[in-house]
């Protein structure tokens, strides 16, 4: 006993649901992405700032090591 049901549901277009709307979809989706790498940029830049490399003036060099070297 097969019991078939017949719904004839209409469905109404929502003009806010990004699914039905294609224009709106990928409007959606270039804005993710373009501000998705613009702040994996951004924050690896911080990154790199953050952790740059410190100056030492109190590195001791051996005199034999210098560009005129100077021996004994």
């Amino acid at each position: 006993m097969d019991i078939q049901q017949n719904n004839n549901e209409i469905e109404i277009d929502n003009p806010h649901d990004i699914e039905y709307n294609k224009p709106s979809k990928s409007r959606f989706l270039f804005l993710l992405s373009f501000f998705g790498f613009f702040i994996f940029a951004w924050a690896g830049c911080y990154n790199l700032y953050e952790h740059k490399y410190q100056k030492n003036d109190k590195v001791t060099v051996p005199d034999n090591t210098l560009y005129d070297p100077k021996y004994k």
